[in-house]
C-alpha cells in the first residue's frame, strides 16, 4: 500500500513565501471550502480563486514532475516571488519511508528513501530534472499519470473517459486491466529467466565449492582420526606402564615396611642408649673405686694426725700447726666425701636408667635400609596413581576439532534450492511462452476474470449513486450504455448523471487497481458533486465517500463550493486567499 502522509508547498501557484502544509496521514473525509478575503470573504460567499486545486496540482507535480492539468511547469512558479518554487512529499510503501522534493528557480529533484538521498550521477542538477530519478518514483508509483487522473485525483478539469475516443478509451482500459504490461511483462520475464539461469549456475558453483571445501575438510577429520587413534593408543600404553608400576610397587606393604622402619628406629634409639649407659658406667665405677679410696687415704691422715710428729724433725707437731693441717684434712675430707657421694649416685641413676630400659628384642628387619627411602617407596605409589588418574582423565586433544568440523565447518548441501529455482525456470519459460503468444489465452483470461469484477463494481456504485441507466463494458472494452433496452450516448445524459457516471466508474476503476496493483491511501473529488446533481445524488456519493474513508482506511477530500456539506463531513480544510496568497487552515507541523 502506497501511504501519502503530508505534502508541503512554497511559492507554488497562488501559495506564497510561507510554507503551507497538508496532513495526508488520516483516515477520513475531509471537505475543502474556499474562503477568498480579497473578495470579501465569507460575507460575500466568495469561494472561488482560493487555491482549493493547487492541492491536487502540488501533488502531481511533486510525483509526476507536472500538474494535474496542462499548465507548463515555469507557469506554477508564484507570480509574484518568481523563485524559490518548492514541492515536498512524504510517503510510505512496505514499511519504507520516500519523500520527493521537486522544485524551479532554483531547479530540484531530489528522491530520499529512509532519509538516505538517491543520487544519480549523470543528473544534471542545474536543470533540476532527472529520468532516472523519476523513472525510479515511476516504478514505486506503478501508476501513469492518466490513471492517477482517473483513480487518485478525480477532477473536472480531466476528460471524463466516456468523452475520450475510443483509442484513449481502449489505452486506459488496457492499462487498467495489465493487458499493456503484457509485453512489458515478458521482457521483465526473460530478465528473470536469464536471472534465475544465472542463479542456478551460481547456486551450482556455489555446490561445487561446497563439495570441494567439504572434501578437504573430509580429509583434515580424517587425519585428525588417525592422530587421534594413535593418541588413544599410547594413552592406554601409557596407563598400562603406570598400572604395572603400580602393581610392582604393591607387592611390598609399604604400610608393614615403615612400621619396621618405626620399631627399628625406637630399637636403634635404645640400644644407642643402652651402650651409652655402659660406657658411662664402665667410667664411673673405676672412677668410685678412685674416689673411695681418697676419702679412706683422708680419713687415716686425720685418724693419725693425733700422734703426728714432723718428718724432718721427728719431734711432736705443735698444736697451731697441728690444727692447721687438721683444717685442710677436714676440707679434703669433705671434698672427697662429695665427690664420693656424686659418683655413687650417678652410679645408682645410671644402673636405674639400665633397669628402665631393661632388655631389648633383637633387632628388626627392612627392606630398605632407611625410612627415606621406604617413605619414597609409597610417595611413587602415591604420584603413580595420580599420574593413572590424570592419565585417564585426559581430554582427547582431537574429538573436539573433529566435532568442530564435522558440526560448524561441514556444509551441508541443499540440493532443494536448486531444484526449486529449476521449477521456477521451467514456469517462467512456461509463462514466457504464453505471454509472448499472440494467441495466448492470457489476453482473453485477463479480460474475462477482470472485466467481470470491474462490471461488478461498476453497476454497484451506480446503483448506489442512484443511477437508472445500465453501464457495462464489452469484451471488445467498449462501453455500452442502456436504459430500459436503448442505447444512450455520455453526452445523451444530464450534467447530473454525467458526474455520477464519472464518480462510479472512477470508484470502480480504483477497485480494479487496488485488486491487481496497489492501494493507496489518498482520494480527490474536485468540484464533481457541486453542479448538476440533485440533494440524493450528493447524499449517495457522500455516502460512498464516507464508507470508503471508514472500511478502506481511505483520506478523502471533497473539494467543493457548498457549505451546507459541512455537517456531513469529518473535518473540514480551509484555504484561504488573503493579499493575493493562499494558506491552509490546518494544523500540520510544517518541516
Amino acid at each position: 500500500m502506497i501511504k501519502i502522509k503530508d505534502l508541503t508547498v512554497k511559492n507554488f501557484m497562488s501559495v506564497g513565501n510561507v510554507t503551507q502544509a497538508v496532513d495526508f496521514n488520516k483516515e477520513q473525509l475531509t471537505l475543502v471550502l474556499g474562503e477568498n478575503l480579497d473578495q470579501g470573504g465569507d460575507d460575500t460567499g466568495s469561494r472561488n480563486g482560493t487555491g482549493k486545486t493547487t492541492i491536487i496540482n502540488a501533488l502531481s507535480y511533486a510525483l509526476y514532475g507536472t500538474a494535474l492539468t496542462n499548465i507548463k511547469r515555469n507557469n506554477l512558479i508564484n507570480k509574484t516571488n518568481s523563485k524559490g518554487m518548492l514541492v515536498t512529499l512524504n510517503f510510505e510503501k512496505a514499511g519504507n519511508q520516500y519523500r520527493i522534493e521537486r522544485g524551479r528557480s532554483p531547479n530540484i529533484l531530489k528522491f530520499y528513501i529512509n532519509n538516505h538521498e538517491q543520487k544519480d550521477e549523470l543528473h544534471d542538477e542545474s536543470q533540476g530534472d532527472s529520468r532516472k530519478t523519476q523513472e525510479d518514483i515511476g516504478a514505486l508509483l506503478d501508476m501513469s499519470h492518466d490513471m492517477f487522473k482517473h483513480v487518485v485525483a478525480l477532477n473536472t478539469y480531466t476528460e471524463p473517459f466516456l468523452s475520450m475516443r475510443a483509442n484513449d478509451q481502449r489505452a486506459i482500459i488496457e492499462q487498467l486491466l495489465g493487458i499493456t504490461i503484457l509485453t512489458e511483462k515478458a521482457d521483465a520475464l526473460k530478465d528473470k529467466v536469464r536471472q534465475t539461469k544465472d542463479v542456478i549456475k551460481e547456486e551450482t558453483l556455489k555446490i561445487d565449492a561446497i563439495e570441494a571445501a567439504n572434501k578437504k575438510i573430509q580429509q583434515s577429520i580424517e587425519t585428525l582420526a588417525g592422530r587421534q587413534r594413535a593418541w588413544q593408543s599410547k594413552s592406554r600404553q601409557d596407563q598400562e606402564k603406570l598400572s604395572a608400576g603400580i602393581d610392582e610397587l604393591e607387592k611390598l606393604n609399604i604400610e608393614e615396611e615403615l612400621e619396621a622402619h618405626e620399631k627399628l628406629a625406637n630399637w636403634t634409639e635404645h640400644n644407642n642408649k643402652i651402650t651409652s649407659l655402659r660406657k658411662e658406667l664402665s667410667t664411673l665405677e673405676p672412677a668410685l673405686v678412685r674416689a673411695d679410696k681418697s676419702v679412706k687415704k683422708v680419713a687415716k691422715d686425720i685418724a693419725e694426725l693425733e700422734d703426728a710428729t714432723c718428718y724432718t724433725c721427728g719431734q711432736e707437731l705443735h698444736a697451731d700447726k697441728k690444727a692447721e693441717i687438721a683444717s685442710r684434712k677436714d676440707k679434703e675430707l669433705l671434698d672427697a666425701t662429695t665427690y664420693h657421694q656424686e659418683i655413687a649416685d650417678k652410679v645408682v641413676e645410671v644402673m636405674k636408667s639400665l633397669e628402665e630400659i631393661g632388655d631389648i628384642n633383637g633387632k628388626p628387619t627392612t627392606f630398605y635400609e632407611s625410612a627415606k627411602e621406604a617413605y619414597d617407596h609409597r610417595n611413587n605409589v602415591d604420584n603413580l596413581r595420580s599420574a593413572l588418574e590424570n592419565k585417564g582423565q585426559e581430554e582427547d586433544p582431537y574429538q573436539a576439532q573433529i566435532d568442530d568440523l564435522t558440526n560448524t565447518a561441514l556444509q551441508e548441501i541443499d540440493w532443494g534450492i536448486i531444484n526449486d529455482l529449476t521449477v521456477v525456470k521451467e514456469h517462467q519459460e512456461f509463462l514466457l511462452k504464453l505471454l509472448t503468444n499472440k494467441d495466448s489465452f492470457i489476453r482473453k483470461k485477463i479480460i474475462d476474470q477482470n472485466l467481470l469484477y470491474l462490471n461488478n463494481r461498476l453497476t454497484y456504485y451506480l446503483d448506489r449513486l442512484g443511477l437508472p441507466h445500465q453501464v457495462q463494458f464489452q469484451n471488445d472494452l467498449s462501453v455500452e450504455i442502456t436504459q430500459l433496452g436503448q442505447d444512450l450516448d455520455f453526452d445523451n445524459l444530464s450534467r447530473g448523471e454525467r458526474n455520477r457516471l464519472i464518480l462510479g466508474m472512477s470508484f470502480a476503476f480504483r477497485d480494479v487497481w487496488e485488486s491487481l496493483y496497489q492501494k493507496i491511501n489518498l482520494l480527490f473529488i474536485d468540484e464533481l458533486i457541486d453542479s448538476g446533481m440533485d440533494t440524493a445524488g450528493v447524499e449517495s456519493s457522500i455516502g460512498i465517500l464516507k464508507k470508503m474513508a471508514r472500511e478502506r482506511s481511505k483520506n478523502v477530500y471533497l473539494i467543493s463550493h457548498k457549505d451546507e456539506l459541512i455537517g456531513r463531513v469529518t473535518n473540514v480544510l480551509k484555504v484561504i486567499k488573503e493579499n493575493g496568497f493562499t494558506s491552509y487552515d490546518n494544523d500540520i507541523e510544517i518541516r
